[in-house]
């Protein structure tokens, strides 16, 4: 399990306002992506309208797609390429991993937002930013990273709660300022050996498993079989036995068996929200007093024991019904490999070399104010379809 929930009081880490600083650590960049990530290229499409839009001193508040660990190092190429240094709000455990972690992130216009609370400093701090309009906010609006590419999460309402708090405080001092999201996204592209990529990948996995690395079969075939292995061996740790039918359906309700006990415990029943949501709630309510640090030792453990298992069932819930099977491009096989290594190991290699396309959308103008009387954020709405028709997938 990654560790991205902290029993450590949080403190939050304020952005760095600095210009030196981000300027240079911006130049390394494209190293960066290349180093760390296998990617050697970013193309960027509809790059004017950023330009034009900071030409105008227009308050941008970046929203991108999330599913690769390289999302912000790539948006911040975009903003590179646009001649400005974005802001980014980051999850408070980034800054968890060491002094130089925290000094580099935050230089290059990190900082934190407390997922398992109301971090009203973070939402103070993101709105000052987009008021002051001198650089772009980046919110990656899906809150999670998705390992899916073709697949878009359930959009969080915070992103337009910030923007239309700094377009309220915008327009008293000025009613023709405008706070503007910009939909981006991104999409990944592989140029290697993809064969060679998974069957090599698969084979880490199966000895992992103890089994003989078998790559007589058809890949995906493989894939299929190395995937309703690793449910079967999650089946058997919370049902006792492997379960058999549809694969999907089988984790959705390994899914369930996992979520429900703990919010009829600690929500007073099961919540109707998306999986992420419901792993956000509980967290919220677990996390408390495990931070105030009263607990006994066998209570800290127990609660411990249940972040993992909720951590487990929102990766489940990233596998995407159908993803390979009804079109198996190179990436999303290479996607499902990964999280297979992911989620089995903590651990993912880089496969090189890629590249990324950054598509930038129609701005959307946020008022300061939402509509009465409408169940769905207008603003949410536009930039959940634009998101959609940029990468090209259907919304479902």
């Amino acid at each position: 399990m990654h560790q991205v929930v902290s029993d450590r009081p949080y403190e939050f880490v304020p952005p760095y306002t600095g210009r030196i600083w981000p300027f240079l650590l911006q130049i390394l960049v494209p190293w960066q992506l290349k180093k760390r990530c296998g990617i050697e290229q970013v193309e960027t499409q509809g790059l004017e309208k950023l330009k034009e839009l900071f030409k105008q001193k227009e308050s941008v508040l970046l929203a991108p797609n999330h599913c690769r660990p390289s999302d912000p190092l790539v948006v911040n190429e975009l903003c590179r390429q646009a001649g400005k240094a974005p802001f980014t709000m980051a999850s408070w455990h980034v800054f968890l991993q060491g002094p130089l972690q925290r000094f580099i992130a935050r230089r290059a216009g990190a900082f934190s937002v407390y997922r398992e609370g109301l971090d009203r400093q973070a939402l103070q701090a993101a709105a000052d930013i987009l008021t002051m309009a001198k650089r772009p906010l980046v919110v990656f609006p899906e809150g999670v990273i998705s390992r899916t590419n073709d697949r878009i999460l359930s959009l969080m309402d915070g992103t337009s709660f910030i923007a239309r708090s700094a377009a309220k405080k915008r327009s008293e001092n000025n009613p023709n300022a405008r706070v503007m999201i910009v939909p981006v996204a991104i999409r990944y592209h592989f140029h290697g050996d993809l064969q060679e990529a998974l069957h090599g990948t698969l084979d880490r996995i199966e000895q992992k498993l103890s089994w003989r690395p078998r790559r007589d079969e058809d890949l995906t075939a493989r894939l299929y079989r190395v995937g309703e292995s690793l449910l079967w061996l999650k089946e058997i740790e919370y049902f006792g036995e492997p379960k058999s039918g549809d694969v999907f359906e089988r984790a959705q309700n390994l899914i369930d068996h996992i979520l429900v006990p703990i919010e009829e415990e600690w929500l007073d029943g099961r919540s109707d929200d998306n999986t992420v949501a419901r792993v956000k709630q509980l967290r919220i309510a677990i996390v408390r007093d495990l931070v105030a640090g009263d607990l006994e030792e066998h209570e800290r453990n127990r609660r411990w024991n249940q972040l993992a298992d909720m951590y487990l069932a929102q990766q489940l819930s990233h596998y995407a019904p159908h993803y390979v099977k009804s079109n198996p491009t190179n990436e999303r096989l290479l996607e499902t490999v990964e999280k297979f290594e992911e989620d089995l190991t903590d651990y993912t290699k880089i496969h090189q070399p890629m590249s990324a396309t950054v598509k930038v959308g129609d701005p959307i103008e946020v008022m300061g104010k939402r509509p009465r009387g409408v169940t769905e954020d207008p603003v949410m709405s536009e930039l959940n379809h634009q998101l959609h028709q940029l990468l090209g997938i259907a919304n479902s």
